[in-house]
């Protein structure tokens, strides 16, 4: 019988751990979700430590604000091939299969943009608040509908903090924390109210960064019961979080548009930061997608 401890990337493992997780999975509290420890071989992972761009990178795309603190890569052409190989496996017709399986979601479809995902590191001190994800991939018009996380992060200790914390639809309550430790996968339904993050910073020592594996998974539609305009994270404060915002940042988000700071982080996360005119043109080309109508200006 096949273990949790796969020694090969195979679809009799996934089978097995589709099976194993199903009745679960759509009954797990606050959201539908699951945790599989061991979840990759362990040397394929090995490879991916090795190979993980180290902190000081230039081309990592940094995100420092009240919300959250954070550095990500999407790129795959400063990837080195032991990354690029799992990220293309874990979106596979095997993964695939395995996810529809497993959540009951059919139809998913992979992204080979790694649109917000790809590598996600974070460093003592960082952070990220509570929120609901982006629902709509502007590149290819389709419904964000399914998380998967692998954490890489070894030897990690309760006390350094970035447990993922997953919390009710109306947020008085968190119903789990989950450590992210190596090998650990966190499968997850994304909707309007599937509200997780870590809040609180990092602990670790220095030197050390909570470091993971993003890819989202997406469908050409959604049930009506989920439907909503297309929109960026939406970041919800804990019962005893007390607001960090100065009075010139109040004012200055009370005169400015909603959409200008959904596309300023958008272009954050996924911009050309080598562009000579880079975000006018990245905004206008986002602008395109959500708003067709824009396109004649």
């Amino acid at each position: 019988m096949l273990s949790d401890n796969p020694q090969i990337f195979s679809p009799e493992h996934f089978k097995f751990l589709s099976e194993k997780h199903l009745a679960s999975y759509s009954k797990a509290e606050p959201f539908p979700h699951t945790l599989i420890d061991n979840f990759l071989p362990e040397e394929i992972l090995n490879e991916v430590i090795d190979e993980f761009p180290e902190e000081g990178d230039l081309q990592w795309n940094e995100m420092e604000n009240q919300k959250e603190k954070k550095t990500a890569l999407q790129d795959q052409n400063f990837m080195n091939p032991a990354v690029q190989s799992i990220l293309f496996k874990l979106n596979s017709s095997m993964v695939i299969k395995f996810l529809e399986k497993l959540t009951g979601i059919h139809g998913l479809i992979p992204d080979p943009h790694l649109w917000g995902g790809g590598l996600h590191q974070i460093k003592k001190g960082g952070h990220l608040g509570i929120h609901a994800d982006f629902n709509f991939h502007p590149l290819l018009n389709l419904d964000r509908r399914l998380n998967l996380l692998v954490f890489l992060n070894k030897d990690w200790k309760e006390e350094y903090g970035g447990q993922l914390e997953l919390w009710n639809k109306d947020m008085t309550k968190c119903c789990k924390k989950i450590l992210p430790i190596f090998n650990r996968c966190v499968i997850f339904n994304t909707t309007d109210f599937t509200f997780h993050g870590h809040p609180d910073p990092l602990n670790c020592p220095e030197g050390r960064t909570r470091r993971s594996l993003s890819l989202y998974y997406y469908t050409n539609g959604r049930p009506l019961d989920e439907l909503s305009d297309p929109h960026t994270t939406i970041f919800r404060n804990r019962p005893n979080d007390k607001s960090q915002k100065n009075t010139r940042d109040m004012l200055i988000n009370r005169i400015t548009p909603p959409i200008y700071h959904d596309l300023l982080r958008i272009y954050n996360i996924y911009g050309d930061k080598n562009a000579s005119n880079k975000p006018l043109d990245f905004l206008k080309t986002i602008l395109k997608r959500f708003i067709p109508k824009w396109s004649k200006f």
